[in-house]
């Protein structure tokens, strides 16, 4: 059983969401297992390898003891001591244990597990209640952590920044309203990727990204030389007003795909082709805007025409950074997590709700991102002569 014990709770819990009954049976297994595995320490004074002046006694291995529940049987480790008998409360009190579980759902539920799952699982453990002033601490607790982590100084020289809206569904009063869950996460200076800000808005727009980007300045950012996002005009607008000298990178994949709906489909494998030659050299966009307007695409061209300037501007920064910065790949993968997580709860109670699973998961995905290893191998500091920005009062 040691792999239960390696396992942490919060993965036996998705376990759990995943397969019903044999997902139960490892939670409520490695649990067990762990009080007794704790119980052993107890009275032995000490760990199972710790060397200390309190110990009485050493474990003398385990011995298989079955378990019935309500799961089937269970096959626990019972541990073995020398010359102490060993006692445990877990046979005895299997349905205190039970219980202990309700805070490990009640957290699921707050990660963003579905009401229906959570009170099936809540009736399956035999719990008729859940008081509602521990799942009103359990949601101060974790707001706090969120607005903490939201409103952290911006302490580091962030040259590329990625911003992006998602939209979820979040009840008000007895109607439900798409909201937009804004998101900005950059790559600083060190090559590392950092979530930096997120809010959530009524609608995407010029107004709620520069509110969103005025916030991060008094945060201390304080230069931005790159913007990646979609083509959305209120994004573009935000940019030009918050940050002098700064440039915009058209996201290549939206680029393609906004040109793309401007063309019948039995013609989008030729098209992808010219635009993809067109994105390798500057001269080209134009005799794609030509060749695009020659095959009655005029619409396409137009689109082609709109962006030409931006959807380049790559290029202005170092080539080993190429890759990364010419698409919003950095943020699309935030926001497909998030839409993960989202469809299993179908839609939020309400925007505190929303804003404290989803800065729960932003947590989550930037602790992974400043202990990996650098998304940029070295970006240093990008000469201002080049495309260094001032950020505007």
């Amino acid at each position: 059983m040691e792999e239960y014990r390696a396992m942490n709770s919060k993965d036996l819990v998705v376990d759990y969401l995943t397969d019903n009954e044999e997902g139960m049976k490892s939670v409520i297994t490695w649990f067990l297992n762990d009080v007794m595995q704790r119980e052993a320490d107890e009275l032995a004074g000490a760990g199972k390898y710790e060397r200390t002046g309190s110990r009485r006694t050493y474990r003398n291995g385990t011995r298989s003891r079955s378990l019935k529940t309500r799961y089937d049987s269970l096959s626990l480790d019972k541990p073995l001591l020398r010359d102490i008998p060993f006692k445990t409360q877990v046979f005895e009190r299997y349905s205190r244990v039970e219980k202990a579980l309700e805070n490990a759902i009640i957290e699921s539920y707050l990660q963003g597990v579905s009401t229906r799952k959570v009170q099936h699982v809540i009736s399956t453990l035999g719990v008729e209640k859940i008081s509602p002033s521990y799942v009103s601490s359990i949601a101060k607790e974790l707001d706090s952590k969120v607005m903490e982590f939201l409103s952290r100084p911006v302490e580091s020289y962030i040259p590329y920044i990625f911003v992006d809206a998602s939209y979820f569904k979040v009840r008000e009063g007895i109607r439900y309203a798409n909201k937009a869950l804004l998101v900005i996460a950059g790559i600083r200076s060190d090559g590392i990727r950092e979530i930096l800000g997120a809010r959530i808005a009524d609608c995407e727009n010029e107004l709620t990204w520069e509110d969103l980007l005025s916030e991060l300045k008094d945060r201390g950012l304080r230069r931005v030389d790159l913007v990646v996002s979609d083509g959305h005009k209120g994004i573009q607008a935000a940019v030009g007003r918050s940050f002098h000298g700064c440039s915009w990178q058209m996201c290549q994949v939206h680029f393609i795909r906004a040109v793309l709906k401007k063309i019948p489909r039995k013609d989008h494998k030729r098209i992808v082709a010219i635009l993809k030659e067109s994105l390798t050299d500057p001269r080209r966009l134009q005799e794609c805007i030509l060749e695009l307007e020659s095959r009655g695409f005029s619409r396409a061209a137009d689109t082609v025409e709109r962006f030409q300037f931006d959807v380049l501007n790559y290029r202005s920064f170092p080539s080993e950074h190429w890759r990364r910065i010419r698409t919003t790949n950095l943020i699309e993968r935030v926001n497909k997590e998030l839409k993960r997580r989202y469809r299993s709860i179908g839609a939020f109670p309400n925007d505190a709700s929303l804003l404290r699973i989803a800065g729960s998961i932003l947590m989550d995905i930037n602790e992974e991102w400043i202990t990996s290893r650098r998304y940029l191998s070295d970006v240093g500091e990008i000469s201002s002569a080049d495309t260094g920005s001032e950020i505007t009062a």
